[in-house]
Protein backbone atom coordinates (compact mmCIF):
# COMPACT_ATOMS: atom_id res chain seq x y z
CA UNK A 1 0.00 0.00 0.00
CA UNK A 2 1.30 3.08 -0.70
CA UNK A 3 2.23 5.17 1.73
CA UNK A 4 0.20 9.15 2.23
CA UNK A 5 2.10 12.29 1.78
CA UNK A 6 1.58 14.69 4.47
CA UNK A 7 3.26 18.09 1.78
CA UNK A 8 5.63 18.66 -0.48
CA UNK A 9 6.44 21.57 1.92
CA UNK A 10 8.23 18.26 3.84
CA UNK A 11 10.93 17.58 1.24
CA UNK A 12 14.22 18.99 3.28
CA UNK A 13 16.09 21.36 0.03
CA UNK A 14 18.98 19.98 1.85
CA UNK A 15 18.65 16.32 2.74
CA UNK A 16 16.90 15.71 -0.18
CA UNK A 17 13.95 13.55 1.95
CA UNK A 18 10.73 12.97 1.17
CA UNK A 19 8.78 12.69 4.74
CA UNK A 20 6.46 10.03 4.79
CA UNK A 21 3.21 9.13 7.26
CA UNK A 22 0.68 6.34 7.72
CA UNK A 23 -1.41 4.34 5.26
CA UNK A 24 -4.47 5.32 3.87
CA UNK A 25 -7.33 2.55 3.29
CA UNK A 26 -8.66 3.51 0.57
CA UNK A 27 -9.13 1.74 -2.55
CA UNK A 28 -8.03 2.69 -6.02
CA UNK A 29 -10.29 1.00 -8.85
CA UNK A 30 -10.50 -2.31 -6.52
CA UNK A 31 -6.78 -1.85 -6.14
CA UNK A 32 -4.67 -0.99 -3.05
CA UNK A 33 -3.96 2.81 -3.52
CA UNK A 34 -5.38 5.78 -3.49
CA UNK A 35 -4.71 7.88 -6.83
CA UNK A 36 -2.00 10.14 -6.02
CA UNK A 37 -2.18 13.30 -8.01
CA UNK A 38 1.28 15.65 -8.03
CA UNK A 39 1.19 19.01 -9.36
CA UNK A 40 2.80 22.58 -9.22
CA UNK A 41 1.05 25.25 -7.34
CA UNK A 42 2.85 29.37 -6.75
CA UNK A 43 1.65 32.48 -5.70
CA UNK A 44 1.12 33.12 -9.59
CA UNK A 45 -0.15 29.84 -10.51
CA UNK A 46 -3.30 28.79 -8.73
CA UNK A 47 -5.36 27.34 -11.97
CA UNK A 48 -4.16 23.58 -11.57
CA UNK A 49 -4.87 23.57 -7.81
CA UNK A 50 -8.62 24.97 -8.38
CA UNK A 51 -8.48 22.08 -11.57
CA UNK A 52 -7.61 19.58 -9.91
CA UNK A 53 -9.85 20.27 -6.16
CA UNK A 54 -12.51 20.20 -8.91
CA UNK A 55 -11.99 16.89 -10.81
CA UNK A 56 -11.45 15.43 -7.43
CA UNK A 57 -14.75 16.27 -6.52
CA UNK A 58 -16.56 15.12 -9.69
CA UNK A 59 -13.98 11.69 -9.93
CA UNK A 60 -14.64 10.63 -6.55
CA UNK A 61 -18.36 11.62 -6.77
CA UNK A 62 -18.61 9.32 -10.13
CA UNK A 63 -16.22 6.52 -8.81
CA UNK A 64 -17.42 6.33 -5.18
CA UNK A 65 -14.95 3.48 -4.26
CA UNK A 66 -11.94 5.32 -5.43
CA UNK A 67 -10.07 8.13 -3.58
CA UNK A 68 -7.94 11.09 -5.10
CA UNK A 69 -5.06 12.33 -2.93
CA UNK A 70 -4.15 15.83 -4.46
CA UNK A 71 -0.11 17.05 -3.90
CA UNK A 72 0.33 20.08 -5.01
CA UNK A 73 3.69 21.21 -4.81
CA UNK A 74 4.63 24.85 -4.19
CA UNK A 75 7.48 25.76 -5.82
CA UNK A 76 8.94 27.29 -8.81
CA UNK A 77 9.88 25.69 -11.86
CA UNK A 78 13.26 24.25 -11.27
CA UNK A 79 12.54 23.55 -7.82
CA UNK A 80 9.08 21.53 -8.78
CA UNK A 81 10.93 19.57 -11.10
CA UNK A 82 14.06 18.60 -8.19
CA UNK A 83 10.66 17.64 -5.80
CA UNK A 84 8.94 15.58 -8.68
CA UNK A 85 11.85 13.47 -9.31
CA UNK A 86 12.34 12.78 -5.56
CA UNK A 87 8.83 11.14 -5.53
CA UNK A 88 9.29 9.38 -8.48
CA UNK A 89 12.67 7.47 -7.17
CA UNK A 90 10.34 5.74 -5.20
CA UNK A 91 7.38 3.19 -6.03
CA UNK A 92 5.96 4.41 -2.78
CA UNK A 93 6.00 7.98 -3.47
CA UNK A 94 5.39 8.34 -6.63
CA UNK A 95 2.63 9.75 -8.08
CA UNK A 96 0.03 8.07 -10.15
CA UNK A 97 -1.04 10.78 -12.31
CA UNK A 98 1.28 13.71 -12.76
CA UNK A 99 1.63 17.38 -14.31
CA UNK A 100 4.34 17.07 -16.60
CA UNK A 101 6.29 19.97 -19.31
CA UNK A 102 6.14 19.10 -22.23
CA UNK A 103 9.50 19.07 -22.69
CA UNK A 104 10.56 16.58 -19.47
CA UNK A 105 8.16 14.38 -21.15
CA UNK A 106 10.93 11.64 -23.33
CA UNK A 107 13.61 12.43 -20.89
CA UNK A 108 10.82 11.49 -17.82
CA UNK A 109 9.25 8.53 -20.65
CA UNK A 110 13.07 7.53 -21.23
CA UNK A 111 13.94 7.23 -17.71
CA UNK A 112 10.94 4.68 -16.67
CA UNK A 113 8.47 7.64 -14.75
CA UNK A 114 5.79 7.11 -17.11
CA UNK A 115 3.83 4.91 -18.52
CA UNK A 116 2.31 5.02 -22.17
CA UNK A 117 -0.98 5.36 -22.50
CA UNK A 118 -1.82 5.30 -26.37
CA UNK A 119 -4.43 2.11 -25.37
CA UNK A 120 -6.61 4.21 -23.16
CA UNK A 121 -6.53 7.15 -25.55
CA UNK A 122 -8.13 5.12 -28.34
CA UNK A 123 -10.63 4.59 -26.30
CA UNK A 124 -10.82 7.83 -25.34
CA UNK A 125 -13.55 10.33 -27.42
CA UNK A 126 -12.20 13.58 -26.20
CA UNK A 127 -8.76 12.57 -28.17
CA UNK A 128 -9.86 13.79 -31.30
CA UNK A 129 -10.68 16.58 -30.69
CA UNK A 130 -7.06 17.27 -30.11
CA UNK A 131 -4.73 19.12 -33.39
CA UNK A 132 -1.44 17.36 -34.27
CA UNK A 133 1.03 19.40 -32.96
CA UNK A 134 -0.56 18.86 -29.43
CA UNK A 135 -0.61 15.64 -30.03
CA UNK A 136 3.04 15.44 -30.47
CA UNK A 137 3.77 17.11 -27.54
CA UNK A 138 3.10 13.87 -25.22
CA UNK A 139 5.29 11.19 -27.57
CA UNK A 140 8.27 9.68 -26.12
CA UNK A 141 11.50 9.08 -28.11
CA UNK A 142 10.20 5.42 -28.69
CA UNK A 143 6.74 7.41 -30.86
CA UNK A 144 4.19 5.93 -28.05
CA UNK A 145 1.90 8.72 -25.69
CA UNK A 146 2.81 9.83 -22.60
CA UNK A 147 1.07 12.86 -22.22
CA UNK A 148 -2.32 14.53 -22.95
CA UNK A 149 -1.80 18.19 -23.49
CA UNK A 150 -3.35 20.56 -21.17
CA UNK A 151 -2.46 23.91 -24.16
CA UNK A 152 0.27 25.59 -24.72
CA UNK A 153 1.07 29.42 -24.61
CA UNK A 154 3.30 32.04 -26.58
CA UNK A 155 5.86 34.82 -25.40
CA UNK A 156 5.95 38.45 -26.32
CA UNK A 157 6.18 42.21 -25.08
CA UNK A 158 3.73 43.80 -22.41
CA UNK A 159 4.58 47.58 -21.97
CA UNK A 160 2.73 49.90 -20.04
CA UNK A 161 1.42 52.64 -22.12
CA UNK A 162 0.96 55.38 -19.12
CA UNK A 163 4.99 55.39 -18.67
CA UNK A 164 5.30 55.26 -21.89
CA UNK A 165 3.17 58.19 -22.82
CA UNK A 166 4.70 60.05 -20.09
CA UNK A 167 8.47 59.60 -21.67
CA UNK A 168 7.11 60.42 -25.12
CA UNK A 169 6.88 56.60 -26.50
CA UNK A 170 3.42 55.59 -28.45
CA UNK A 171 0.75 53.45 -26.99
CA UNK A 172 0.57 52.10 -30.00
CA UNK A 173 4.47 50.39 -29.60
CA UNK A 174 5.47 47.77 -31.85
CA UNK A 175 9.43 47.55 -31.57
CA UNK A 176 11.27 46.18 -34.93
CA UNK A 177 14.65 45.54 -33.17
CA UNK A 178 16.28 44.95 -30.12
CA UNK A 179 17.52 48.41 -30.26
CA UNK A 180 14.30 49.45 -30.52
CA UNK A 181 13.76 47.87 -26.98
CA UNK A 182 17.06 49.20 -25.61
CA UNK A 183 16.01 53.15 -26.97
CA UNK A 184 12.47 52.47 -25.24
CA UNK A 185 13.91 51.17 -22.22
CA UNK A 186 16.26 54.29 -21.76
CA UNK A 187 13.76 56.82 -22.72
CA UNK A 188 12.05 55.14 -19.68
CA UNK A 189 14.52 55.57 -17.31
CA UNK A 190 15.05 58.93 -18.61
CA UNK A 191 11.76 59.88 -17.38
CA UNK A 192 10.98 57.84 -14.60
CA UNK A 193 14.15 56.70 -12.63
CA UNK A 194 12.70 55.06 -9.93
CA UNK A 195 10.59 52.81 -12.81
CA UNK A 196 12.52 49.32 -13.98
CA UNK A 197 12.73 50.22 -17.59
CA UNK A 198 12.95 46.49 -18.69
CA UNK A 199 12.46 43.05 -16.97
CA UNK A 200 14.05 39.92 -18.88
CA UNK A 201 14.57 37.10 -16.72
CA UNK A 202 18.09 36.11 -15.85
CA UNK A 203 19.24 34.01 -12.54
CA UNK A 204 19.50 30.30 -12.71
CA UNK A 205 16.86 30.17 -9.74
CA UNK A 206 14.08 30.92 -12.27
CA UNK A 207 15.27 28.02 -14.61
CA UNK A 208 13.18 27.26 -17.46
CA UNK A 209 11.74 31.04 -17.33
CA UNK A 210 15.04 32.48 -17.72
CA UNK A 211 15.58 30.03 -20.66
CA UNK A 212 12.81 30.55 -22.46
CA UNK A 213 10.77 33.67 -21.78
CA UNK A 214 14.61 35.27 -21.45
CA UNK A 215 17.09 34.21 -23.49
CA UNK A 216 15.68 31.80 -26.26
CA UNK A 217 13.66 35.04 -26.96
CA UNK A 218 16.50 36.22 -27.87
CA UNK A 219 18.51 33.42 -29.47
CA UNK A 220 15.87 32.38 -32.10
CA UNK A 221 15.58 36.45 -33.10
CA UNK A 222 19.37 35.82 -34.13
CA UNK A 223 18.40 33.34 -36.71
CA UNK A 224 20.60 30.53 -34.68
CA UNK A 225 19.32 27.93 -32.75
CA UNK A 226 20.68 25.45 -29.68
CA UNK A 227 20.43 22.43 -31.93
CA UNK A 228 20.83 22.12 -35.68
CA UNK A 229 17.84 21.03 -36.96
CA UNK A 230 19.51 20.36 -40.35
CA UNK A 231 22.13 18.23 -39.14
CA UNK A 232 20.52 17.19 -35.35
CA UNK A 233 23.59 18.16 -33.65
CA UNK A 234 23.80 21.46 -30.39
CA UNK A 235 25.21 24.11 -31.79
CA UNK A 236 28.36 25.94 -30.31
CA UNK A 237 30.60 28.97 -30.87
CA UNK A 238 27.15 30.43 -31.65
CA UNK A 239 26.96 34.54 -32.94
CA UNK A 240 23.49 34.31 -31.75
CA UNK A 241 24.28 33.20 -28.45
CA UNK A 242 27.01 35.96 -27.84
CA UNK A 243 24.86 38.38 -29.13
CA UNK A 244 21.89 37.03 -26.53
CA UNK A 245 24.22 37.47 -23.81
CA UNK A 246 25.26 40.88 -24.99
CA UNK A 247 21.86 41.97 -24.82
CA UNK A 248 21.67 41.05 -21.36
CA UNK A 249 25.04 42.18 -20.36
CA UNK A 250 23.91 46.31 -22.09
CA UNK A 251 20.29 46.20 -20.22
CA UNK A 252 22.14 45.45 -17.01
CA UNK A 253 25.41 46.90 -17.10
CA UNK A 254 23.11 50.45 -18.03
CA UNK A 255 20.59 50.04 -15.37
CA UNK A 256 17.90 49.30 -18.14
CA UNK A 257 16.76 46.36 -15.90
CA UNK A 258 16.32 44.96 -12.17
CA UNK A 259 18.74 45.58 -10.00
CA UNK A 260 20.89 41.76 -9.65
CA UNK A 261 19.84 41.18 -5.82
CA UNK A 262 16.23 41.52 -7.11
CA UNK A 263 16.35 39.24 -10.86
CA UNK A 264 17.74 36.50 -8.60
CA UNK A 265 14.86 36.31 -5.99
CA UNK A 266 13.05 32.73 -6.43
CA UNK A 267 9.72 34.66 -6.47
CA UNK A 268 11.14 36.96 -8.56
CA UNK A 269 8.71 35.93 -11.71
CA UNK A 270 5.48 36.17 -9.20
CA UNK A 271 6.57 39.65 -8.04
CA UNK A 272 6.98 40.81 -11.93
CA UNK A 273 3.30 39.65 -12.70
CA UNK A 274 1.36 40.19 -9.15
CA UNK A 275 2.98 43.54 -8.40
CA UNK A 276 5.50 45.35 -10.32
CA UNK A 277 3.45 45.63 -13.39
CA UNK A 278 -0.04 46.23 -11.63
CA UNK A 279 1.63 48.98 -9.50
CA UNK A 280 3.22 50.79 -12.50
CA UNK A 281 6.87 49.78 -11.61
CA UNK A 282 7.35 48.24 -14.42
CA UNK A 283 7.49 49.50 -17.90
CA UNK A 284 8.25 47.17 -20.18
CA UNK A 285 8.16 43.23 -19.35
CA UNK A 286 9.59 40.33 -21.82
CA UNK A 287 6.84 37.33 -21.03
CA UNK A 288 4.13 34.85 -21.52
CA UNK A 289 0.67 34.93 -22.51
CA UNK A 290 -0.75 33.17 -19.08
CA UNK A 291 0.22 36.68 -17.28
CA UNK A 292 -3.57 38.56 -18.15
CA UNK A 293 -5.34 35.23 -16.64
CA UNK A 294 -3.76 36.33 -13.14
CA UNK A 295 -5.67 39.78 -13.73
CA UNK A 296 -8.78 38.89 -14.91
CA UNK A 297 -9.74 36.99 -11.44
CA UNK A 298 -8.66 35.65 -8.46
CA UNK A 299 -6.30 37.22 -5.51
CA UNK A 300 -4.13 39.37 -7.72
CA UNK A 301 -7.27 40.80 -10.20
CA UNK A 302 -6.66 43.75 -11.66
CA UNK A 303 -9.50 45.76 -13.55
CA UNK A 304 -7.32 48.42 -15.17
CA UNK A 305 -5.02 45.78 -17.16
CA UNK A 306 -6.56 45.86 -20.37
CA UNK A 307 -6.71 49.91 -20.27
CA UNK A 308 -3.02 49.59 -18.87
CA UNK A 309 -1.21 47.68 -20.51
CA UNK A 310 0.19 47.59 -24.71
CA UNK A 311 0.93 43.90 -26.44
CA UNK A 312 3.57 43.72 -28.95
CA UNK A 313 5.36 40.70 -30.54
CA UNK A 314 9.08 40.17 -30.08
CA UNK A 315 11.20 41.34 -32.91
CA UNK A 316 14.11 39.64 -34.50
CA UNK A 317 17.36 40.95 -33.65
CA UNK A 318 17.34 43.63 -36.72
CA UNK A 319 13.71 42.99 -37.99
CA UNK A 320 15.24 40.08 -40.16
CA UNK A 321 13.58 36.65 -41.11
CA UNK A 322 9.69 37.01 -40.07
CA UNK A 323 10.34 39.95 -38.46
CA UNK A 324 9.17 38.49 -35.03
CA UNK A 325 9.89 35.82 -32.85
CA UNK A 326 8.57 33.88 -30.07
CA UNK A 327 8.60 30.52 -27.80
CA UNK A 328 5.86 28.09 -26.93
CA UNK A 329 5.61 25.30 -24.26
CA UNK A 330 3.15 23.88 -22.61
CA UNK A 331 2.15 20.95 -20.09
CA UNK A 332 0.44 17.89 -19.83
CA UNK A 333 -1.16 15.26 -17.45
CA UNK A 334 0.77 12.24 -17.55
CA UNK A 335 0.09 8.53 -15.61
CA UNK A 336 2.73 7.75 -13.65
CA UNK A 337 4.85 4.22 -14.16
CA UNK A 338 3.77 3.20 -10.78
CA UNK A 339 0.30 3.22 -11.26
CA UNK A 340 -1.71 0.12 -9.73
CA UNK A 341 -4.07 0.78 -11.48
CA UNK A 342 -3.55 2.75 -14.67
CA UNK A 343 -7.16 2.82 -16.06
CA UNK A 344 -8.00 4.62 -12.89
CA UNK A 345 -5.31 7.17 -13.08
CA UNK A 346 -5.89 7.79 -17.19
CA UNK A 347 -10.10 8.28 -15.64
CA UNK A 348 -8.70 10.92 -13.69
CA UNK A 349 -7.25 12.47 -16.16
CA UNK A 350 -10.21 12.19 -19.10
CA UNK A 351 -12.09 13.55 -15.91
CA UNK A 352 -9.61 16.71 -15.52
CA UNK A 353 -10.21 17.41 -19.99
CA UNK A 354 -13.76 17.60 -20.01
CA UNK A 355 -15.34 20.67 -22.12
CA UNK A 356 -16.34 22.40 -18.96
CA UNK A 357 -13.25 21.91 -16.83
CA UNK A 358 -10.89 22.15 -20.03
CA UNK A 359 -12.60 25.72 -20.79
CA UNK A 360 -12.27 26.39 -17.60
CA UNK A 361 -9.00 26.16 -17.13
CA UNK A 362 -7.68 27.52 -20.29
CA UNK A 363 -9.47 30.33 -18.99
CA UNK A 364 -7.79 30.55 -15.64
CA UNK A 365 -4.42 29.54 -17.00
CA UNK A 366 -4.43 31.51 -19.89
CA UNK A 367 -3.23 28.91 -22.25
CA UNK A 368 -3.62 28.89 -26.04
CA UNK A 369 -6.42 26.18 -27.09
CA UNK A 370 -5.46 23.01 -28.63
CA UNK A 371 -8.95 21.19 -27.98
CA UNK A 372 -10.83 22.17 -31.29
CA UNK A 373 -14.25 22.44 -28.98
CA UNK A 374 -12.38 24.95 -26.65
CA UNK A 375 -10.77 26.89 -29.28
CA UNK A 376 -14.04 27.58 -31.39
CA UNK A 377 -16.22 28.59 -28.18
CA UNK A 378 -17.00 32.01 -28.21
CA UNK A 379 -17.21 31.50 -24.00
CA UNK A 380 -13.51 31.13 -24.25
CA UNK A 381 -12.89 33.89 -26.95
CA UNK A 382 -14.77 36.41 -25.08
CA UNK A 383 -13.18 35.86 -21.74
CA UNK A 384 -9.67 37.34 -22.55
CA UNK A 385 -9.11 39.87 -24.84
CA UNK A 386 -5.09 39.16 -24.88
CA UNK A 387 -6.01 35.80 -26.57
CA UNK A 388 -6.55 36.68 -29.90
CA UNK A 389 -3.23 38.46 -29.96
CA UNK A 390 -0.92 35.64 -28.14
CA UNK A 391 -2.75 32.96 -30.25
CA UNK A 392 -1.59 35.35 -33.52
CA UNK A 393 2.34 34.77 -32.02
CA UNK A 394 1.72 30.93 -33.28
CA UNK A 395 2.98 31.48 -36.24
CA UNK A 396 6.43 32.84 -35.11
CA UNK A 397 6.74 30.54 -32.46
CA UNK A 398 9.42 28.30 -31.76
CA UNK A 399 9.27 24.92 -29.96
CA UNK A 400 12.50 23.87 -27.58
CA UNK A 401 14.33 20.83 -28.51
CA UNK A 402 12.35 17.80 -27.38
CA UNK A 403 15.57 15.86 -26.58
CA UNK A 404 16.07 13.88 -23.78
CA UNK A 405 19.12 15.69 -22.84
CA UNK A 406 17.40 18.71 -23.24
CA UNK A 407 17.05 19.49 -19.69
CA UNK A 408 20.36 19.03 -18.30
CA UNK A 409 21.54 21.08 -20.93
CA UNK A 410 19.03 23.85 -20.82
CA UNK A 411 20.44 24.31 -17.50
CA UNK A 412 23.11 25.35 -18.22
CA UNK A 413 21.53 28.59 -19.86
CA UNK A 414 20.59 30.48 -16.81
CA UNK A 415 24.50 29.73 -15.61
CA UNK A 416 25.17 31.88 -18.48
CA UNK A 417 23.11 34.30 -18.02
CA UNK A 418 23.24 35.04 -14.17
CA UNK A 419 27.28 34.84 -14.59
CA UNK A 420 26.65 37.93 -17.24
CA UNK A 421 23.91 40.01 -14.41
CA UNK A 422 26.08 39.71 -11.84
CA UNK A 423 29.21 41.03 -14.14
CA UNK A 424 31.45 37.69 -13.04
CA UNK A 425 31.86 36.58 -17.04
CA UNK A 426 31.19 38.58 -20.29
CA UNK A 427 29.63 37.12 -23.54
CA UNK A 428 32.63 35.44 -24.76
CA UNK A 429 33.74 33.80 -21.60
CA UNK A 430 30.05 32.73 -20.50
CA UNK A 431 29.20 31.18 -23.85
CA UNK A 432 32.51 29.49 -23.76
CA UNK A 433 31.96 27.83 -20.27
CA UNK A 434 28.13 27.22 -21.73
CA UNK A 435 30.21 25.48 -24.84
CA UNK A 436 31.82 22.72 -22.52
CA UNK A 437 29.38 22.20 -20.72
CA UNK A 438 27.51 21.56 -23.32
CA UNK A 439 30.31 19.11 -24.86
CA UNK A 440 30.78 17.51 -21.55
CA UNK A 441 26.80 16.03 -21.77
CA UNK A 442 26.51 15.48 -25.81
CA UNK A 443 29.97 14.66 -26.09
CA UNK A 444 32.43 16.28 -29.53
CA UNK A 445 31.05 14.00 -31.94
CA UNK A 446 26.97 15.78 -31.21
CA UNK A 447 27.79 19.51 -31.70
CA UNK A 448 28.64 21.53 -34.61
CA UNK A 449 29.81 25.28 -34.77
CA UNK A 450 27.87 28.29 -35.45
Amino acid sequence: MKKSLTGLSILAVGGLAVALSGCTGATSGGGDDVIRVAYQKTSSFTAMDDLMKTVKEEYEKQYPDREVELVPIEAEQDQYFTKLALMNGSADTAPDVIYEDTFQIRSDAAAGYLLPIDEYLAEWDGWDLYDDGAKQAGLGDDGKTYGVSLGTDTRGIYFNKDLFEAAGLSADWQPTSWDEILEAARAIKKSNPDVTPLNIYASKTLGEATSMQGFEMLLYGTGDELLDTASNKWVTESAGFRDALAFYETAFSEGLAPDPADALDPGWGSKVQNELIPQGELAIAIDGSWLPSGWIAGDNAWAEWEDTMGLAAMPTQDGDGDGFTSMSGGWTLAVGANADDPQAAFDFIAQAMTPENALTYHQEAGQIAVRSDVASSQEYLDYNPSFEFFSSLVKYTHFRPATPDYSQISSNIPVATESIITGQSSPEEAQKAYDEALIGIVGEDNVTAG
